[in-house]
């Protein structure tokens, strides 16, 4: 099907149950404990071995040499898997770390042997006994000795330029009467997702099979087969159910390349997961990031320049965080530039998390978006809108297919009731707390891609959904359950979802918060491939026909379902295309955050004490399942905010905290009542269902109003994030 023209009006707009909240396709299973992950798969072959991965324990350098033989001659050991004989591995394409040292050392933990035995506990125990002797080197691992020398980065993650200059920014701010120029530090950040990356590889020939913890089947299959060197036909991924993943199981990681490599060298299935102290420093994470923003007013509070410097590190040839994005298309302003540098550090890669770009960049924008208001002596909210725009700076040729920016700033600063905030900050106690409100802006971009579905009827009325699509917490079975049952008129419990299998129709997988929107056109368009079968079988023009209450209706003629289905079960398979919708309009979805704060006058305690996130994305598809995901990214922003920081250590070059003991995650103590609302919105440039992706937005702009709120407690701006109390302690206001 092709998708080309904005969407008119469609089967879904009947909203019977598309738009409504339902509760989760899988909940029960979750809940009693029923669903399977990745390691829990025992019984798909016999003769399961485990393996255990050894880390290197220098940052950087050349192995010089490894003795196994004690390992393998420890009790149950099958095989020690090393670069020496695992064969060739190459490198993917999304990801630029390579799997194993062989025998280059890149980065800390990077894997260098693989102990396969019996029982996991074996391959432990004997993982201790190999001895390895590494030539170290010198390595790279402060970006803030980098600034100067870093060059500007070669390109975006996904495209686009890494430097944009509009109007005459140097001149523009020179003349501004108001300015703002300071730099803001956000840490590395580790996803810390709940399960781990874990893998079961079994080998049949030249088959390979694995159940495995991964969000995009696409590029895992495409990936996988480029490092092992075999075709990504003769690879099936499985990944019923995912425990978290944040980005940080976008595509192949260490424990499904070697799980894949140790079980064809030992001719059994091999299950291996990461242990946690490894994954900080063996898979991917946020890169720290050091940002200036520099922006110029006139007195009236019209931004007449806007300048956003970044640099972050990565490993050669890695990718760039880039945080300029929101500022690019967020605000009005003539006069423009952004640029993105990026460092060589010998770290562990720095990729995708969570809204890369946006959230880290808006952690930076939104602060010296409030610093300017202070300055010009305006209300941040009115000062925000006072700089909305309804043209894309960079292609003004391009119009927002939809923007309801403002009313998001306004809904939420009367629901939030932001009229009692004091502008002037420290003014409001109770008792030894010291009181503030905040707020940030939100944007994400909303990216759509080719995605397919099959779908069957079978004569008893049950259709059954197939998609790879996962469903990493958001909701995934869910939404497309929905849109099936919308589609061809049939209750919840009709419609049978299987999802997470690359032998199903190719989607882009959950990432980007591009995975509901694309999925369930994906549905959409299998769907009425499978109305347009049932309705010519009928006599019915497919054009004029309704599937509605398990009835095929056309004009003043009415046949159940199960009756035009009667010669047996059908089948559909369709995938959606898109034209150049995305280039003729600017697609995004935004929001606005607010935060209250309570901050002990005594100790620097902070408390957060209400949130509100109010948000647009198109057409929400169960604000059940959307509630939940934007509560979630708000509970991520708390930590961003005050607590979350993988901590370098410089000298030796690693993640020092690499544990969740050392690296903070909010808990239940931390996190106050969340509300989400939703504006009404439909968006019919992006898809059939006229909705967009909400996960990442959720999380852009919540870290940046708990600043804001903190500052406005306080007095004391503090730039460098996380915001812990040894940056303000000695600065607090004096008890009276």
């Amino acid at each position: 099907m092709k998708f080309d023209t904005p969407a008119g009006k469609n089967p879904t707009d009947r909203m019977a149950i598309i738009g409504q909240s339902h509760d989760r396709y899988e909940a029960r299973l979750k809940t009693t404990g029923t669903a399977t992950y990745a390691y829990e798969y025992h019984r798909i072959a016999t003769g399961i071995a485990y393996g255990y991965i050894l880390g290197a324990s220098i940052a950087k350098g050349r192995i010089r040499s490894i003795d196994t033989r004690r390992a393998e001659a420890a009790p149950g050991v099958i095989a020690v898997v090393t670069y020496q004989n695992a064969g060739p591995l190459g490198v993917g394409q999304f990801y630029v770390q390579r799997m194993m040292a062989a025998p280059n050392v890149d980065h800390y933990h990077q894997p260098v042997a693989v102990v396969v035995a019996e029982t996991f506990e074996q391959a432990r125990a004997a993982s201790s006994l190999i001895h390895v002797e590494y030539i170290e080197q010198r390595g790279q691992f402060d970006l803030a000795t980098q600034l100067k020398s870093a060059p500007v980065a070669r390109q975006m993650p996904f495209g686009g330029p890494t430097e944009t200059w509009v109007g005459n920014f140097e001149q523009a701010y020179a003349a501004s009467p108001v300015k703002v120029d300071e730099t803001y530090t956000v840490p590395d950040h580790a996803h810390a997702m709940m399960e781990p990356h874990a893998t079961v590889a079994v080998w049949q020939g030249d088959k390979l099979t694995c159940w495995t913890s991964i969000q995009q089947m696409n590029w895992g299959t495409r990936d996988l087969g480029l490092i092992l060197g075999i075709p990504r036909e003769s690879i099936r991924l499985i990944s019923s159910f995912i425990g978290g993943g944040f980005g940080g199981k976008g595509t192949v990681q260490c424990d499904l390349v070697l799980a894949a490599v140790c079980a064809r060298m030992v001719r059994r299935p091999v299950k291996i997961a990461l242990q946690r102290p490894l994954m900080f420093n063996t898979t991917i994470h946020r890169p720290k990031t050091i940002q200036r923003i520099r922006l110029g007013a006139e007195r009236n509070g019209r931004l007449t320049a806007v300048g956003h410097e970044s640099w972050s590190g990565n490993l050669p040839g890695g990718r760039t965080e880039p945080t300029t994005l929101s500022t690019r298309g967020l605000y009005a302003g003539a006069h423009r530039m952004t640029q993105l540098r990026l460092a060589t550090l010998d770290l562990a890669e720095g990729n995708a998390m969570r809204a890369p770009g946006e959230a880290p960049g808006l952690m930076a924008l939104e602060v010296a978006m409030d610093e300017m208001a202070e300055k010009l002596g305006m209300d941040p909210v009115e000062f925000r809108i006072t700089n909305d725009t309804q043209v894309d700076h960079e292609t003004p040729s391009r119009s927002f297919s939809s923007r309801p920016f403002v009313e998001c700033l306004r809904t939420g600063a009367t629901r939030f009731g932001w009229k009692a905030r004091q502008a002037t900050p420290g003014q409001v106690r109770e008792g030894h707390w010291l009181i503030g409100l905040g707020m940030a802006s939100a944007i994400r971009g909303a990216p759509i891609s080719k995605a397919g579905a099959r779908v069957k009827l079978d004569p008893n009325g049950l259709l059954t959904v197939e998609t790879d699509m996962t469903d990493i917490g958001t909701g995934s079975y869910t939404i497309v359950q929905q849109t099936a049952a919308e589609m061809m008129g049939l209750p919840l419990n009709k419609v049978i979802v299987k999802l997470g299998d690359s032998s199903f129709p190719e989607t882009p997988g959950s990432g980007g918060q591009q995975g509901a929107t694309s999925v369930t056109a994906g549905v959409y368009a299998a769907c009425m491939k499978l109305r347009g079968i049932i309705a010519r079988q009928a006599g019915f023009n497919p054009e004029l026909t309704e599937f509605v209450d398990g009835q095929v209706r056309f004009g003043n003629r009415n046949i159940p379902l199960l009756k035009a289905i009667s010669g047996g079960a059908l089948v559909a398979e369709d995938s959606i295309e898109y034209g150049d919708l995305a280039k003729r309009f600017s697609i995004h979805t935004f929001g606005a955050h607010f935060a209250e704060v309570a901050v002990n006058s005594f100790t620097g305690e902070v408390r957060v004490r209400r949130m509100l996130a109010v948000c647009a994305a198109g057409r929400i598809l169960n604000p059940k399942t959307a509630r939940s995901q934007v509560i979630g990214g708000m509970t991520m922003g708390i930590g961003a905010a005050l607590m979350e920081e993988m901590v370098v250590d410089k000298q030796n070059g690693l993640f020092i905290n690499h544990d969740l003991a050392g690296y903070e995650v909010p808990v239940h103590a931390d996190v106050p009542y969340l509300e989400a609302l939703f504006v009404d919105e439909l968006d019919p440039a992006i898809s059939p269902l006229k909705a967009k992706g909400i996960g990442e937005l959720g999380l852009t702009g919540v870290a940046p109003a708990i600043a804001n709120a903190i500052y406005n407690a306080t007095g004391i701006r503090v730039r460098q994030y996380p915001i812990t109390i040894d940056k303000y302690l000695d600065r607090l206001p004096v008890n009276a």
